[in-house]
This record gives C-alpha cells, sequence and structure tokens, in this order.
C-alpha cells in the first residue's frame, strides 16, 4: 500500500516537472518571437484588425510632429492611411524608417504583439520607391515633408534611394513654366508623402 503512494507521489512530481519544462519552453520560444517582431508586422496587426478603433494610431515622426492615422496598407517598409489635417482628411504615405515612435492605447499595444496571420497581400512585398513610383506615373499633385520643411509639386522621377520633386504650387497643374526648381530628396529623409 505504501509502494502505491510512494510511486503515485513520483508520477505526480515527473509530470509537474514535465508540464513545468513545457510552460518555461513556451515561454522561450515566445520572448524569441518577441525578440525577432518587427515594427512593420505590429502595424499590419493592427491594421488588420477586426475593430476599426485598433487601426487609428497615432504615429511620432522623427520630427517630432505626430499623425492620427487610420491604416490603410503596411507595405515592406512604408505604410499609407488617412491622416487628420487642419482642412480635413488626407491621405498620406510614412516610410517606416521616419517613423519615431508610435502612440498606443494599451489595448492597442497588446493586440499589436499577436502573431500576424500570413496573408499574400501584394503590398507588404513592395517598397516605398515602388509606390512612388506609381506617384509619379500618375502625375499626382504631393506635399513631400522632411525634417527641413515641405514643398509642393509633382514627382518627376524616382531613383534607387531618391526622387526628383519639380516645385510648384499644389493648385496648378505640372507645367514646366510654373516649376520653380526641381528638388531631389534622398529617400531617408523622407518624413512622409501627403496626397
Amino acid at each position: 500500500m505504501r509502494w502505491d503512494h510512494l510511486f503515485d507521489d513520483l508520477a505526480g512530481q515527473l509530470e509537474h516537472e514535465l508540464q513545468s519544462e513545457e510552460s518555461d519552453l513556451r515561454l522561450e520560444e515566445e520572448r524569441l518571437r518577441l525578440g525577432r517582431l518587427p515594427l512593420r508586422e505590429r502595424l499590419a496587426v493592427l491594421k488588420a484588425s477586426a475593430d476599426p478603433a485598433l487601426s487609428r494610431v497615432r504615429l511620432r515622426v522623427r520630427s517630432g510632429e505626430t499623425h492620427d492615422v487610420r491604416l490603410v496598407t503596411v507595405g515592406r517598409d512604408w505604410l499609407a492611411g488617412d491622416i487628420d489635417g487642419g482642412a480635413g482628411a488626407s491621405q498620406a504615405i510614412f516610410p517606416l524608417a521616419a517613423v519615431d515612435s508610435l502612440v498606443l492605447t494599451q489595448q492597442q499595444a497588446d493586440v499589436s504583439l499577436d502573431p500576424l496571420v500570413a496573408t499574400s497581400e501584394l503590398a507588404a512585398r513592395l517598397g516605398v520607391a515602388f509606390l512612388l513610383r506609381d506617384l509619379c506615373r500618375r502625375r499626382a499633385a504631393v506635399i513631400v515633408v522632411t525634417a527641413a520643411g515641405s514643398a509642393t509639386g509633382t514627382i518627376d522621377r524616382v531613383g534607387r534611394d531618391h526622387l526628383d520633386l519639380a516645385v510648384h504650387d499644389l493648385d496648378a497643374p505640372r507645367r514646366t513654366s510654373a516649376v520653380e526648381h526641381v528638388r531631389v530628396v534622398a529617400f531617408d529623409q523622407l518624413l512622409l508623402v501627403r496626397l
């Protein structure tokens, strides 16, 4: 009879140790996953959330300005969204390198740590240069914002790491006579491009 209790006790201890080891392994795997978690993925999780309130984030860019953004698309190295400005909502593109920080609610911070469900979204594979080339082809009037200030105009060319902005009034179509000058802007200086 005493042997039965001894073996039951040993079996219980072994089971407890195995469960404890499994729990420690799961915690270590989660720590490793979080250690490899990029900002882009956290934004993509918020954008994909079923709750529209979670996809509204406050971004602070390197210049110190903050923007309330409703996430629309998260690309490889950029995000696009609707921002609230003084004159109403507009669309903007933010290179991820320009994002200084995110100001999130506790719920947003918690949800953003969830694993991203794999999607085959094309935007996730496209870089900011591809997006800017599309704006160039469309001849869209834009506001390009850098830490040194902003300029309005039309993107004439997009290189590997820079763009040529024909600077002119936002209301005027891009005509040679309307162009004041061409500003060559390095991608690493871009804070946002507003449409």
